[in-house]
């Protein structure tokens, strides 16, 4: 087929021939509305229009390729042929969606206008305030929103609150050293870029930033399997001899899985971090009620709504719309599978379990012969009530010091971590290492690599200071003896913290259906 006109696209609008403009290039995605993870009316929507800037911000720029047969490929756009007409219709239909703003969207550009200067944030909880303040609602809503009530949410930062330090005096803190190792990689402080998806709702760059800033600071970053970004974009953003793990949501077609790992093997990757607690994805409030537009009478029947008539609730917002794929029937069963993957395929991976949230899981990632876990709750996205992973952490390092089993396997943490202090506690408890997530997307939100550049700076000040302060020059050097950890598991009132009061935003009710006259 030669190149497609703008009139024989737009003559394909419906649910019967659903074409579609993509950077330029014409797809039939009649046969795939049915299977579209976020529902069929947000592709009706653009059907027989550009949906490129729809489509750029939640998927890959090699969706199309992997998951759409060539057959239904098209082909060129030809630009020439949009008339004078079209392009007038389509500058009116820019500007009268400019001139139907809501009030909410005039304050956000108004809030980028008078954005504050990069050097004015002095710690991660600035990031969070301010992007709360300059985000779109969808993406603001997706990035920052947890479980239900979101108490496991707020609770995974409150926590830390719990742990209290017994610091030593009279140490000889001229220098510190934050350096450590994490699977054998050295890396320069005791973090790092944990997996969180759609990049590039924050930032035009996504995580390509977050690959930037890791190498700068001498971290490792942890790729999504959700990333905006493809994973090979990534990997190849990074620079030579930088170290990069990857999160896999695991696939019910195992042999697309295989294929996964095995790419990521031969792409270097060093550390496999299978994700165990999601079997479903979780019920978020804010990014399900960021995708509900009321329609405009009971009848719109105009995609407004775009769960509306689809075989996939979209209602569930973006996290599960972009998810079905996940695996629910993942079990211990699969672990070996996993290993002789790793070990047919002849390229050395470390192998990791990412949401374990229970002491007896890691005894069994042990008998496993697993390398490494990850304590977390999914950030407080999945189950509620799930335990703050530090307080999960305390539990585990007691019970396999008792054993001796502390040599065999690698513990990290993630969830909750603002504060310099909260990566020492962990530390201090016997964590390898510690996961941090939203606060980059925020920094990044805001301010693209500089901004996480700068959080980073800001941890490594925050971790010098408190190290010195604790009596310890090295990461070495911390251990139990120097955190009181007698109040970790008591869920009751603690000491509140300003910071998060201010920063964190409550869940809202529905609003009334009031009459526009």
């Amino acid at each position: 087929m030669g190149k497609i006109t703008n009139d024989e696209l737009k003559k394909h609008n419906s649910k019967e021939s659903c074409w579609v403009k993509i950077h330029g290039k014409v797809y039939d995605v009649t046969e795939f509305l049915p299977e579209h993870p976020g529902g069929q009316n947000i592709i009706l929507k653009y059907s027989g229009k550009d949906a490129t800037e729809e489509f750029d911000p939640i998927h890959p720029p090699d969706t199309l390729d992997k998951y759409l047969a060539p057959k239904f490929h098209l082909g060129e756009f030809d630009e020439s042929s949009v008339s004078a007409a079209d392009r007038q219709a389509e500058a009116d239909a820019a500007a009268e969606a400019a001139a139907n703003v809501s009030p909410e969207e005039l304050e956000r550009l108004e809030n980028l206008k008078a954005i504050p200067r990069l050097e004015e944030c002095y710690n991660l909880f600035d990031f969070e305030h301010i992007a709360s303040k300059v985000m779109k609602n969808a993406a603001w809503a997706y990035y920052s929103s947890g479980a239900d009530d979101e108490i496991t949410l707020r609770e995974n930062h409150a926590a830390f609150h719990r742990v209290w330090f017994r610091p030593r005096i009279l140490i000889d803190v001229a220098k510190i050293d934050l350096s450590t190792s994490m699977f054998g990689t050295k890396v320069q402080m005791p973090f790092y870029v944990t997996a969180t998806a759609l990049g590039k709702l924050g930032h035009p760059e996504g995580e390509v930033n977050l690959t930037k800033a890791s190498h700068t600071n001498g971290v490792i970053q942890m790729i999504p399997t959700l990333a905006s970004c493809s994973f090979d974009e990534i990997v190849d953003a990074a620079q030579p001899g930088q170290t990069q793990w990857f999160q896999l949501y695991v696939n019910s077609d195992r042999e697309v899985t295989r294929k996964i790992v095995c790419h990521a093997a031969d792409r270097g990757v060093k550390v496999l971090c299978i994700t165990v607690d999601a079997p479903q994805l979780g019920r978020r409030e804010k990014d399900m009620r960021s995708k509900y537009v009321p329609p405009a009478t009971d009848d719109d029947d105009t995609g407004a709504t775009v769960q509306k008539g689809a075989e996939v609730d979209h209602s569930q917002g973006s996290a599960r719309a972009i998810s079905t794929f996940i695996d629910p029937a993942l079990s211990w069963k699969d672990i070996p599978w996993f290993q002789k993957v790793i070990k047919d395929h002849g390229k050395p991976m470390k192998l990791v379990l990412k949401g374990v949230q229970r002491v007896e899981d890691v005894l069994l990632a042990i008998k496993y012969g697993l390398d490494g876990v990850i304590l977390s709750n999914h950030g407080g996205r999945q189950l509620e009530f799930a335990r703050p992973a530090i307080e999960v952490l305390a539990e585990t390092m007691e019970v396999l010091d008792r054993n001796n089993l502390r040599n065999r396997i690698e513990v990290y943490i993630d969830g909750g971590i603002r504060r310099g202090t909260d990566i020492i506690k962990a530390l201090c408890l016997g964590a390898k290492g510690v996961g941090i997530g939203r606060p980059f997307l925020y920094a990044m939100s805001c301010y693209g690599v500089d901004g996480v550049n700068h959080a980073m700076n800001l941890i490594r000040d925050e971790l010098e200071m408190n190290m010195r302060l604790i009596g310890a020059n090295k990461i070495e050097d911390l251990d139990r003896s120097m955190v009181d950890v007698r109040s970790v598991d008591q869920h009751s009132n603690v000491p509140s913290d300003h910071l998060t009061s201010i920063v964190y935003e409550g869940l809202n009710p529905p609003p009334f259906r009031r009459s526009k006259l």
